[in-house]
């Protein structure tokens, strides 16, 4: 820091003698001033400067910058001018990814200026606000996003963004092999939109741990990723729009893999050690597969989605990340409530008079539990407000608390564990009555304690505790999840069916909607199918299983070899979904009958086809 303070001084004396510059970022940029006390640096590698200029325009804000010395620059604009062109390719075909694509100048040999983008965070920091096994929990994103977007509609917005965002880097990340991706090196906007920085090691060349990869997956798509998109732990049809973005993304850039590699190519002999040779090129040659058709590329990415997605050592690698960046900690970062979008103080919010816990409540979003209510009556006459907090909230304000203060100054916290198989309304119950104890005693803790930001901020009221103020919830029956009369329609299966030189080609893409099984659990759902009439049981084909799923993804393609146009006219597709049982017989989920010759099969038809129940024959 201090290092960073004599600099700023020569900065400052060149802005006395020269009045003001043109920032190199971009032309348009004109400064007249450095801002010492907005100035700092960050923790990676190069110890890259985050800077702050005095606009020239005085209605203008300050002009944040990133200054990097160490880091060939060259190999970022180029990163950025592939994805940027990927960009157009996918607006010109109607594909608008929401991607953020930042500016970014080489000013000399090993440094040069970033553009820093507003209103963002790496990835590091609204997991660690969940601990530091932050990265290995689902909720992080999710719950940061509700944070910043507490309206239902505002949120959806940044859920579409984050989908969108997120399909487009895990398709430019992949292509151009772009590797040492941590979770400092991906960020997210308050809006949703989720974009990667720092692109020192691209075109496959990972760092490496002995012998093995740093970079085990083949691009970064992580559960609590999931998690947004799905609303949940579940997968969802939201999950499907996902996949199929993805997908159509990857297929619409392998339609340009000569000027890929004409412009990679141009750039072989300026010097940058990961673009040297033919190898090099081959790389993203591999990436692209050209000799593919569409099906089967759509085929081949969703198995690497589904790899990623499974991948533990993307997990790992964010949580060694999060363990080696704790040490650089400075002594001014406060703890912070991950709930809450801003801190809120006694000065700020009056000084609180007494607290006291009404009533739990039963919710159901965005998950089952229960919530408390509290009473909080503060100095200023007849101001009284009423907060919703759930017992997780409690503990994370507790467990924030400890690292400020010693235990003996803080009462002690009710045990999260239950003993035996309690009634929920029953444990719910017992912890108002302990929670209120535990509140009780803050409010009435020394006054370092009581009077402390943590503690003004937790009992500050959130847009959701102004949204629910005076509401109760009607609890939703128990049976309501899922009501359907045996018959009824059991889903819907999304499918592709093309017919080209006597192949009929059925791509099985998704499926929305399954009934669980009777006991109440998700199915683990497989598609078969037969070319009726087939007395001998020769045109079976069948599905990977999916595992605990009412909303499988697929993309396979099931071919049947042979078959002339008549023939095929006289044919029916009959397409059976069943749930895996291991040793007991496979159950039926729904089927649907198609005859082919009511589709006009000269060209790809691709649709939705409800599922029926067999004894209500097919719809």
């Amino acid at each position: 820091q201090g290092i960073l303070r004599e600099g700023l001084e020569d900065v400052k004396q060149f802005f006395k003698a020269h009045g003001s510059c043109r920032l190199p970022l971009s032309p348009s940029l004109l400064v007249k001033g450095i801002v010492p006390r907005d100035c700092s640096y960050f923790n990676s590698n190069a110890v890259p400067l985050k800077l702050s200029f005095q606009n020239v325009d005085p209605l203008g804000e300050n002009i944040r910058v990133i200054f990097k010395c160490g880091d060939d620059l060259r190999q970022d604009m180029l990163t950025l001018q592939m994805i940027r062109i990927m960009n157009k390719i996918w607006v010109q075909e109607g594909l608008d990814m929401r991607m953020v694509i930042f500016r970014c100048f080489s000013t000399g040999r090993g440094r040069g200026m970033v553009e820093m983008i507003p209103n963002a965070e790496t990835l590091r920091k609204i997991q660690v606000e969940h601990g530091v096994t932050g990265s290995f929990k689902d909720r992080p994103l999710a719950d940061w996003l509700q944070k910043h977007n507490p309206e239902e509609d505002e949120y959806e917005k940044a859920v579409e963004n984050f989908i969108y965002s997120c399909a487009g880097c895990c398709v430019a990340t992949y292509v151009l092999g772009i590797c040492d991706r941590h979770n400092d090196n991906i960020m997210l906007k308050t809006t949703g939109h989720m974009f990667h920085i720092d692109f020192g090691r691209f075109l496959g060349h990972a760092q490496m741990f002995g012998n093995i990869k740093r970079d085990r997956a083949p691009f970064v798509f992580t559960s609590d990723m999931a998690y947004v998109i799905n609303g949940g732990d579940k997968p969802s049809s939201r999950f499907h729009d996902f996949v199929d973005l993805c997908c159509q993304a990857y297929n619409l850039i392998r339609k340009h893999t000569h000027l890929f590699l004409n412009l990679l190519g141009l750039m072989l002999s300026c010097g940058i050690p990961e673009l040297s040779d033919l190898e090099d090129l081959k790389y993203v040659y591999d990436a692209l597969r050209p000799q593919d058709s569409d099906a089967d590329a759509t085929t081949y990415f969703t198995r690497l989605i589904e790899s990623s997605l499974g991948s533990v050592a993307t997990k790992l690698n964010f949580f060694i990340h999060n363990l080696a960046q704790m040490k650089f900690t400075g002594s001014d970062a406060r703890p912070a409530l991950s709930f809450a979008p801003r801190t809120h103080t006694l000065k700020t919010s009056g000084r609180i008079r007494d607290v006291f816990l009404c009533r739990h409540e039963r919710v159901f979003n965005p998950s089952k539990g229960y919530t408390y209510v509290v009473k909080v009556q503060r100095e200023s006459p007849g101001e009284v407000t009423f907060v919703q907090r759930t017992f997780e909230e409690f503990q994370e304000l507790h467990n924030k608390l400890r690292l400020l203060f010693p235990s003996s100054l803080l009462p002690s916290f009710p045990s999260r564990f239950v003993i035996g198989r309690s009634r929920g309304e029953a444990v719910a119950e017992r912890r108002k009555e302990e929670l209120n104890g535990y509140i009780w005693h803050l409010i009435h803790a020394a006054p370092e304690v009581a009077e402390c930001d943590l503690i003004y901020t937790f009992f500050h009221p959130l847009p959701r505790d102004e949204k629910a103020a005076g509401i109760n919830p009607t609890p939703k029956p128990a049976d309501a999840t899922w009501a359907r009369s045996l018959g009824k329609v059991g889903g819907e299966v999304k499918l592709s069916i093309s017919y080209k030189n006597n192949k009929l080609f059925i791509m099985v893409m998704h499926i929305r909607g399954l009934p669980p099984l009777q006991d109440g659990n998700d199915p683990d759902p497989y598609v078969k199918t037969y070319l009726l009439p087939d007395p001998q049981k020769t045109t079976k084909r069948k599905t990977k299983v999916a595992r605990k799923t009412c909303n499988p993804t697929y993309n396979e393609m099931l071919v049947y070899d042979g078959i002339p146009r008549g023939d095929l006219e006289q044919r029916e597709l009959r397409l059976s979904v069943l749930s895996e049982e291991g040793f007991w017989e496979n159950i039926l989920l729904g089927e649907v009958g198609i005859r082919l010759r009511d589709l006009d099969l000269a060209q790809e038809k691709m649709g939705w086809f409800a599922l029926g129940s067999r004894g209500h024959g097919t719809l």
